[in-house]
């Protein structure tokens, strides 16, 4: 290999580390700034050159430049004499600036500015992108809307108010392809199991020829500080052909992976679920009841700020408020070493970690006559602005809960496989607060939870960076149990929150 370019690459790289210690790590995740392992960006262009046909020109765009990681790798891998063009964008003048620098003397074009206000030009075949994994919230609803109208016009994808900027950033470079032009994406891999990403997969089905779907090992966070699990995708700037299938891949590298497997696109239109392949095949009709049969599944209770409203016995007692104001609340999972909590003589968790939850129906005049001290302790939460925040502001008394019964089952919604129960998810028997007609069968449907099969919650569940799954509320009601079926039961399973 070029000993210029690989000099030149780890000049770069120290000007990455250099320019990354300018900024807190959460200033680069608020901004979605998290740089390519050279290693993985090699891998990257290696592909893309191999899907090109050998006698065409490079023609290549990078939305997201940062340093120049994809450049690099483009130099390293492509000889000179075959590209004919390299463009690169940098919104952040951290930088851009000193990447425009750094790239100077290379025939390498780096514009300073925003990509996404950027004057379209349909020249190039060689797309290749880290977009920046900007989350829904951090953009700001005017800006949300225009690249919502942006994205459409130029790709078809319809976006909801909850995707990232990565997911604008993949639609808006198609009116940038040329007929035929490849594109690779390394972005998150949650968008092949939300609601949101529905519209990126119609539009990978629909509008181009999606090729190949890398997953990253969930276990293996390809960066550090997101709790992202990546996957490159890459496709053909074409309509895909009848019969077409496309190849999933997971863990090893690019170029060796762990599993492989083909899967027809007409069942991925019908898989709301990608991340199953190429773990599991295609999913089978299924006519098993699920668990919304039998159960009203909600997510638990959204405080507001469970570090002013959650105390302990030790807390309250300290304080002189008064206890009939507070319900008790389950701890996180993590104090709840076995899978029933049993209740002391006054309906109370007999756990060691004791928590209540502040919730009251009483108006701030009748606090301030029955209980002053209570009266203080919510002056204390409004001096903090607490009333302020989305949550309580919403409430019609800012310090009152949501009604929630006690739950007789509750299901932990976040987990990893590589605990010593070898489960993400546990199912915990609640008897605490909890007034159950047969408590025999209730001990029967919680046993038939704890032994659902683990592909059935995380067939219906999502993967994050370091192998964390989660299951949300739907998600859990959509899980079958076929078994619980026999037991003709009607309860409520409630997930923390």
């Amino acid at each position: 290999m070029n000993r210029k370019i690989e000099e030149l690459e780890q000049e770069r790289i120290a000007l990455q580390t250099r320019l990354d210690a300018g900024k807190t790590s959460a200033e680069r995740n608020r901004l979605g700034q998290f740089a390519t392992p050279t290693a993985l960006a090699r891998a990257i262009l290696s592909r893309a050159l191999d899907l090109l046909p050998a006698t065409e020109k490079v023609r290549f765009l990078d939305p997201a430049m940062g340093t120049g990681a994809f450049y690099s790798a483009l130099r390293a891998v492509a000889p000179q004499t075959r590209i004919a063009e390299a463009l690169g964008f940098e919104v952040d003048p951290h930088y851009g600036r000193p990447s425009a620098a750094f790239w100077q003397n290379e025939p390498v074009a780096l514009r300073l500015e925003d990509f996404t206000t950027a004057e379209v030009s349909p020249r190039f075949n060689t797309i290749i992108c880290n977009p920046p994994y900007v989350r829904h919230h951090h953009l700001e609803s005017g800006r949300k809307r225009r690249l919502q109208r942006l994205t459409q016009r130029a790709s078809g994808m319809r976006l909801s108010g909850l995707a990232g900027l990565y997911c604008h950033f993949l639609g808006l470079s198609h009116a940038w392809m040329t007929d035929g032009g490849i594109a690779g994406w390394l972005i998150p891999s949650e968008f092949m199991d939300v609601n949101y990403g529905h519209a990126v997969k119609r539009y990978l089905l629909d509008r181009v020829t999606l090729l190949r779907i890398h997953r990253c090992d969930p276990s293996d966070v390809q960066f550090g500080d997101a709790l992202v699990s990546s996957a490159i995708v890459w496709f053909r700037n074409t309509r895909a052909p009848a019969g077409h299938a496309v190849t999933f891949t997971l863990g090893g590298s690019l170029t060796t992976p762990r599993l492989t497997r083909t899967v027809p696109a007409a069942a991925l239109a019908a898989e709301p679920k990608w991340t199953r392949f190429p773990t599991a095949d295609t999913r089978r009709h299924c006519s098993a009841p699920t668990l919304s049969d039998f159960f009203q599944v909600r997510r638990g209770v959204a405080t507001g700020n469970n570090g002013y409203f959650i105390l302990s016995e030790q807390a309250i007692a300290s304080r002189g408020l008064p206890r009939e104001t507070f319900t008790p609340i389950l701890p996180s999972p993590r104090y709840l070493p076995d899978d029933e909590v049993r209740a002391r003589a006054d309906g109370t968790p007999d756990i060691e970690r004791r928590l209540f939850l502040l919730d009251t129906r009483l108006r701030n005049l009748q606090i301030a006559r029955r209980y002053p001290k209570l009266s203080g302790y919510l002056e204390e939460g409004m001096a903090r602005g607490l009333h302020e925040r989305y949550l309580c502001k919403h409430r019609r008394l800012w310090y009152s809960q949501e009604h929630r019964p006690p739950a007789p089952i509750v299901c932990t919604y976040l987990g990893r496989r590589d605990t010593r129960r070898g489960r993400p998810f546990r199912f915990i028997l609640n008897g605490s607060r909890a007034t159950v007609a047969n408590a025999t069968l209730l001990r029967r449907i919680w046993m038939a939870l704890n032994n659902l099969p683990a592909e059935h919650l995380l067939g219906q569940g999502r993967v994050y960076g370091g192998g964390l799954h989660k299951l949300e509320p739907q998600e859990l009601a959509n899980v079958p149990v076929p078994d619980i079926a026999d037991l003709g039961a009607v309860a409520r399973v409630s997930p923390f929150g």
